[in-house]
């Protein structure tokens, strides 16, 4: 089935090619001009009908959400496709047509993203995840003078949910291995590519026409330019029509007087000073004159925000515990050890999960305080902030991403558990000691890494004060 899915990417890329020479005529330029496709995009060709193809194969036999992500991603490369092939024939356009061109393939980007929002609750959530956080890559089109760099560095965002895959089915479905592999492998090829066509940014034509965005279906044209900024302002006359020397002579005339410029000003009394009599300020009569302050634009009414119900429910094997708002008794308690915890959206709440469980997940949760008995996977904190997690009995691991504010409560039992932080501040680690107390420990955050002549060796810097 895969095999046949590929194949059938690289007819429809084929036909893409037919149909820009059949249409590249009086384009301008040698290659339009010759009905030829540029270089660079049959290299873009190969690019889809190679990792591309074989990325969407695999999202087909996985099927699900999977599945329509992917065929999100291949209108994506389509609609990028098509701004090359326009690049190739011709010349930039100005920022406001260009934003134009690249219209398509941002509403599909953004697409993706809000399709992953919508499906947070999907079994194949991580997948989701990485595409969701990789995607912004396809923007090297409008990236300069380093587009390579940009996506490497979306690259890498995808990597702790690619990671979270293969660890989760590295020894279930070796599919969702290769899923990833291939998945990564579009993004390595693409950095290979605009290093070989696009250096510097996206190659435009030097010979062809300036590009032409044209209005969006159903819209207005795009607004004419400004017109002319005013003539400059003649310095040299005044008001009263006196030549500019006299104007210039009068000027200088009051700046030598030194001490004696002040002589012309009239004295305020204290009864004229409002910071002395505030009773001026409420006479109503006339204020001095100015410039006016910035009057606030009128603005439709701001729609109130959305307030999604609370969740505490067992859907499958996952316990969802979801928008939560002070709320201080949450408890689960029949609890299996196949089963895991997902709260998402919680904020100034307690939640107890007793029992042994699979793992547990804290996502854009605020003011959390979290207290387990033992999870034999690991506990994940994710762009949470001000939380606090306590240990009644054992856990291998605690990972720590994108949080600001995390307390960790540790037990005797529990002493031995492996804490994995990136990209976080403000995390402690509590530990008892003998008389029952906790000891604070502070986790680093800065650290300094040196080259030893044959790696890079890192650790942790602690600064006194």
């Amino acid at each position: 089935m895969a095999e046949l899915v590929g194949l059938v990417q690289r007819l429809e890329v084929a036909v893409g090619r037919l149909e820009a020479m059949s249409s590249s005529g009086g384009g301008g330029g040698p290659a339009a001009a010759s009905g030829a496709v540029s270089v660079y995009v049959v290299a873009y060709d190969n690019l889809i009908s190679g990792p591309v193809a074989q990325y969407t194969a695999l999202s087909q036999k996985i099927g699900g959400d999977v599945q329509k992500h992917a065929e999100l991603m291949k209108q994506a490369f389509s609609y990028q496709r098509q701004l090359l092939v326009t690049a190739s024939s011709s010349q930039k356009p100005s920022d406001s047509v260009l934003t134009s061109l690249l219209a398509p393939m941002s509403k599909v980007i953004q697409e993706v993203q809000s399709f992953r929002e919508k499906n947070r609750s999907s079994p194949v959530f991580n997948h989701l995840s990485a595409v969701s956080e990789s995607v912004p890559a396809l923007g090297w089109v409008a990236m300069a003078p380093k587009p390579g760099p940009y996506v490497k560095e979306m690259q890498d965002a995808a990597m702790f949910y690619t990671n979270r895959v293969l660890k989760d089915y590295k020894e279930k479905d070796k599919m969702h291995v290769e899923w990833v592999s291939t998945y990564v492998s579009i993004w390595t090829e693409l950095q290979a590519y605009i290093k070989q066509h696009h250096t510097t940014g996206l190659s435009w034509s030097k010979t062809g026409p300036v590009a032409s965005g044209g209005a969006p279906s159903g819209g207005a044209p795009a607004p004419p330019p400004p017109g002319p900024p005013p003539p400059p302002m003649n310095l040299d006359k005044s008001s009263s029509g006196d030549s500019g020397a006299a104007s210039h002579n009068a000027l200088f005339a009051s700046i030598n007087k030194g001490a004696d410029i002040t002589k012309g000003l009239k004295h305020v009394s204290d009864d004229q000073k409002t910071h002395k009599n505030p009773t001026l300020k409420v006479q109503g009569g006339p204020l001095p004159s100015g410039p006016k302050p910035f009057a606030a634009r009128p603005t439709a009414a701001a729609s109130p925000a959305r307030t999604l119900p609370p969740v505490l429910e067992l859907d499958g094997k996952k316990w969802k515990v979801e928008n939560q708002e002070g709320a201080h008794g949450l408890v689960i308690s029949d609890t299996e050890l196949k089963q895991v915890v997902y709260a998402f959206k919680c904020n100034n709440s307690t939640l107890q999960v007793k029992g042994k469980i699979n793992s547990i997940i804290l996502d854009n949760c605020k003011k959390l305080g979290l207290v387990f008995d033992d999870v034999v996977g690991i506990v994940e904190v994710i762009n949470c902030k001000d939380v606090k997690v306590q240990v009644m009995g054992k856990v291998p691991t605690i990972s720590i991403n994108k949080t600001d504010g995390c307390h960790v409560y540790l037990n005797k039992d529990s002493l031995s558990c492996e804490i994995i932080s990136a990209k976080s501040s403000e995390m402690n680690v509590l530990v008892p000691n003998k008389d029952g107390e906790y000891t604070e420990i502070p986790v680093p955050e800065q650290f300094k890494t040196v080259w030893d002549g044959s790696k890079l060796v890192t650790t942790a810097t602690e600064i006194a004060g």
